[in-house]
């Protein structure tokens, strides 16, 4: 008899997750049974994702759009209020942080959701990531920003600017280092015709 493993909390899936009240669920779409979700009527979740481990996705206002062919690696957060959206085969590695709605730091009003909201100052706008961009490890991406297609942004970097297209930024702030093979594009190709 082999014993179950107590540490693998194991994944949802779209049968299952169709039934907690998304907005949408797609094919062969898995949720790790330890995420945090919040707002499920505010989620539309396409063909083929994978959202991994201990993921915070806080959509209780705003909205979460994902595409096709997305992955959400373990411990991410996805504070949605101003509108994140995931083009297919956009994806994020882990513990990535994305802020569609933040605060004002400057000093010129108070900075906590304890506060009435007369006595602070938000900035809210959405969030995309287009087709095949994606995030590495322990990145930051702020209110306002584009991630260009084909755009890849390396691990610890701070993203609060737009980026280009088929590029490869890193760092605190996020500067391009180089270009970008699209090379995926034919791949992405294979991939549609071998999953219809």
């Amino acid at each position: 008899m082999t014993k179950k493993n107590p540490f693998n909390s194991g994944y949802y899936k779209s049968d299952e997750l169709k039934k907690f009240g998304f907005k949408k669920v797609g094919k062969n779409v898995e949720i790790a049974k330890n995420c945090t979700i919040v707002g499920l009527e505010n989620i539309s979740l396409g063909n083929n994702i994978r959202i991994d481990s201990n993921v915070i996705i806080a959509a209780n206002t705003g909205y979460l759009k994902l595409g096709n062919h997305i992955h959400i690696g373990a411990g991410s957060y996805l504070g949605c209020s101003g509108g994140i959206t995931f083009s297919n085969f956009s994806g994020l590695s882990q513990g990535v942080h994305i802020y569609s709605e933040s605060a004002d730091y400057s000093g010129q009003t108070l900075a906590s959701p304890t506060i009435p909201k007369k006595y602070r100052s938000i900035v809210s706008a959405p969030v995309f990531l287009k087709k095949h961009s994606v995030v590495g490890s322990n990145s930051v991406i702020m209110p306002g920003v584009t991630i260009g297609e084909g755009t890849a942004v390396g691990a610890l970097s701070f993203v609060h600017l737009t980026l280009d297209e088929w590029s490869v930024y890193f760092g605190s702030p996020a500067q391009k280092v180089n270009h970008r093979s699209n090379k995926v594009l034919s791949l992405e190709k294979k991939i549609v015709k071998e999953t219809k």
